[in-house]
């Protein structure tokens, strides 16, 4: 694993944790130079996603590990955490653990999917190979380009970008990934003193992930933007401007 701290390093911290398949420069790379004039941001890459040779082992150990890192470096405290879809699973567990104390945690839209070991097997039967097949030749790699342009209007750039990104990675670190994060369960309810649960949610991903979010966390602040799932960090400022927006105002809140 591999941390970066950049930005304005006078700003309060906030940590950002990428999704399935990226890492922070590809996932969070539209959103970074108005987060880095704010804010301290410490940027994750998670084994196997770090530019090593290293293997992503499951969502649990990377999840010691970045304690580890914010105990070391950071008092074991920081100001924020953004994570994005799966980058989320670690802002809660972080937060449920409390190993170390979050004032804010910022979940960016996510899924949350949780599930026993049979299903988690055979979701991931399913869907990674989805995730690695577009590496195997051109015209699957022009398919899944389209897909993400028509479902997310990512342009071109965009998604040649994000494809880029994911082709670089282990299918074994993909898999892993994925598979461990279904495994990763969040308890109901979490309340935890001085932190406060921010969810950005994504409308077009339907309800049932916003009856998720008040379901895992006591009294979230919950915003809701017209978009699809992490749309604001895809390169339209139209999506984009109104949540990091948000993001200034969450940071700025009593605890």
């Amino acid at each position: 694993m591999k941390c970066e701290e950049i930005g304005n390093m006078a700003g309060k911290t906030l940590m950002l944790l990428p999704g399935t398949c990226c890492d922070w420069q590809t996932n969070f790379g539209a959103v970074l130079p108005e987060l880095s004039e704010k804010y301290h941001l410490i940027c994750v890459n998670y084994d196997g996603f770090d530019g090593t040779d290293t293997i992503f082992p499951d969502m649990i150990t990377v999840t010691e590990k970045i304690e580890n890192y914010i105990i070391e470096n950071h008092y074991g405290r920081l100001d924020g955490a953004i994570g994005s879809s799966l980058g989320s699973s670690f802002v809660g567990q972080l937060v449920m653990r409390k190993r170390v104390h979050i004032d804010h945690a910022i979940f960016g839209s996510p899924d949350l999917d949780q599930s026993g070991k049979v299903a988690a097997k055979l979701q991931s039967m399913l869907v990674v190979p989805i995730l690695t097949s577009f590496t195997k030749g051109e015209k699957k790699r022009n398919k899944t380009k389209q897909k993400l342009k028509d479902f997310f209007l990512m342009s071109d750039e965009t998604a040649e970008k994000f494809m880029n990104c994911f082709s670089k990675f282990n299918p074994e670190s993909i898999k892993n990934e994925y598979y461990t994060d279904l495994l990763t369960h969040l308890e109901d309810d979490i309340n935890v003193e001085h932190t406060k649960a921010h969810f950005i949610y994504a409308n077009k991903m339907g309800e049932k992930y916003l009856k998720r979010y008040k379901k895992y966390f006591h009294n979230p602040d919950i915003r809701e933007f017209d978009m699809q799932h992490e749309q604001w960090l895809f390169g339209e400022k139209k999506y984009a401007k109104p949540v990091l927006e948000v993001i200034d105002e969450f940071m700025n809140m009593a605890v």
